[in-house]
């Protein structure tokens, strides 16, 4: 099957102290020749001189401490309330894997002004313009252009969906919604301002706590949608790691193409 298709990478790496990151994660990066041969030295009890095959040089490791939100990462229902639908709220290893291995579909707002929520009527116009429909299980990528300013603080600057726009998407079947962004939701600047104008806490992460009411993942921090040839047709595989109980994992986003786009 993927003799016929071509990757594209969606994912944004993990780093060290990333700008990008409210809160920041650290890599600590083991090389070979220092703590990479103290620790081999340590585990096996040899001499930098027996190490015949590396000239005595030992790994290289990372040691990595960060939140599961940190990078390209797929939130699990959990995130956003204890349950989902009245139900115990499904944390990341108890996602169903069809829905991260599914059709999908890039709905461009790149016309949305930074704070700008994404309605539904937005929603509607984009897939009529690209004459689609939305089927059971397609994970629909937002893309808002955010993802070419990651390295400065400038990246928050994003629209982001709102309540009703979750559920409208839910309510088609979708069951996982990404963004090139660092949130689903608007910036968190633009709720607070809300918040305080008007003292309702509704304005507070509509987006997330939709799915306290309706079960859904969501991606965010994704990168390349622009790189995708065609707004439909292709897969997205966006498995997450299996960390136990949690309410996040970090995954590997990857767009798969038609090569005959290439040549069309």
């Amino acid at each position: 099957m993927l003799n016929g298709m071509r990757l594209i990478d969606l994912s944004v790496p993990l780093e060290n102290e990333a700008i990008s990151e409210p809160l920041p994660g650290t890599i600590h990066y083991v090389e070979h020749g220092g703590e990479g041969l103290a620790q081999m030295q340590q585990f096996f009890g040899v001499t930098p001189e027996d190490l015949v095959w590396s000239s005595g040089q030992g790994w290289a490791i990372e040691d990595v401490h960060m939140i599961t939100h940190t990078g390209t990462h797929v939130d699990a229902p959990y995130h956003y309330g204890a349950t989902s639908g009245g139900e115990p709220a499904k944390r990341i290893d108890e996602i169903p894997l069809e829905w991260c291995f599914a059709p999908g579909v890039v709905i461009d707002v790149r016309d949305k002004a930074a704070g700008e929520e994404i309605t539904v009527d937005d929603l509607r116009r984009i897939l009529d313009r690209i004459e689609y429909q939305l089927q059971p299980l397609d994970i629909v990528l937002l893309q808002t252009g955010a993802d070419k300013r990651i390295d400065s603080k400038s990246y928050f600057a994003q629209p982001g969906l709102g309540r009703e726009g979750v559920l409208w998407l839910v309510d088609q079947g979708v069951k996982v919604i990404g963004i090139d962004a660092y949130t689903l939701d608007r910036p968190f600047p633009s709720m607070v301002s809300d918040f305080q104008r008007t003292g309702d806490g509704r304005h507070i992460w509509p987006a997330h706590f939709a799915g306290i009411t309706s079960e859904y993942c969501q991606i965010e921090k994704l990168a390349n949608l622009d790189q995708i040839p065609r707004p439909h047709g292709f897969l997205v595989s966006c498995l997450p790691i299996k960390i136990k109980a949690a309410s996040a994992g970090w995954c590997r986003a990857v767009a798969l193409v038609p090569r005959e786009w290439d040549v069309a």
